[in-house]
């Protein structure tokens, strides 16, 4: 066996990856070993790939998916720096994600031992009864993209209101008419890619530059509502009830009658979450 060939295990206890994790980057092309025993099939790494296998642990190790791994090897390979800023920047912002979740979480948790033993109430959250109500057409200012709900949604509302609120429509006295509202164009929940739509009523001459924005008109619709306080983690109570009451009253939800609606009154940047006050509207016939 030449000198520069390293068998899988020594080759493990030198990158600290198990032969498990060893053979499933084999599998996806991002560490393959420089031979192959053709009887045995065993395999033999060199000097040279051990950096390599401790990039993709470290990368691994940030949490970087397989998919993205790989994206970041070919960019340093090939010199794409812009690539490889882009991919950490993605990650940064996920990461800052998932610690303001995982501190309301922290909050929550520290909150349970107060509680009376009802796993729900551990979101101080409550629905009102449903009604159904005719909501009138409205004009409204949105955009529409496809990305993970926490990150998309408040984003899209920045640049909304940013909108507005810029010189040009401030002149012409644009004005917000109502709520901000996310419309859910997905019959199914979505972790990432999910097909995200928010709009803001307005009133007024309103110019647009962005082209992926729209003024448009929503249409009116007839709808089971209720109003949801509590975090938004929770709201998912809403539509239980919602559900539940369509089906006590044999009425037939989505389908070609529109997407449902959120509507936010209140900013979670000036009230704690568990008074935060979501209308959800669920169109029906």
């Amino acid at each position: 066996m030449p000198i520069d060939q390293i068998p899988i295990g020594k080759f493990s206890f030198m990158t600290r990856l198990t032969q498990k994790a060893l053979r499933l980057y084999d599998r996806k092309g991002l560490l393959v070993p420089e031979a192959k025993d053709s009887f045995s099939g065993y395999r033999y790494y060199t000097v040279a790939q051990v950096e390599r296998g401790m990039t993709i642990k470290t990368l691994a190790y940030l949490g970087f998916s397989l998919d993205e791994i790989a994206v970041l090897l070919d960019a340093e390979g090939t010199g794409n720096c812009e690539v490889i800023e882009a991919c950490f920047k993605k990650r940064l912002e996920n990461i800052r994600l998932e610690i303001g979740q995982l501190q309301k979480i922290e909050g929550i948790l520290q909150g349970a031992c107060k509680q009376d033993g009802k796993i729900l109430e551990l979101f101080k959250m409550s629905v009102t009864d449903p009604v159904i109500k005719e909501v009138p057409e409205m004009r409204v200012i949105s955009k529409r993209e496809k990305g993970v709900y926490a990150v998309t949604i408040g984003k899209l509302i920045g640049e909304l209101c940013a909108c507005v609120d810029s010189p040009e429509n401030r002149r012409n006295r644009v004005k917000v008419t109502g709520p901000v509202m996310f419309l859910c164009h997905d019959e199914e929940y979505k972790e990432e890619d999910a097909d995200i739509e928010v709009a803001l009523p307005v009133s007024g001459r309103i110019s647009v530059e962005d082209p992926k924005m729209e003024v448009r008109t929503l249409p009116g619709i007839r709808a089971i509502s209720v109003v949801y306080r509590g975090p938004y983690q929770g709201v998912e109570a809403g539509y239980s009830r919602i559900f539940a009451y369509a089906a006590e009253k044999d009425l037939e939800p989505l389908g070609h009658f529109g997407p449902s609606r959120e509507l936010y009154f209140n900013d979670p940047a000036e009230v704690p979450e568990e008074e935060l006050m979501t209308e959800v509207q669920l169109p029906v016939k």
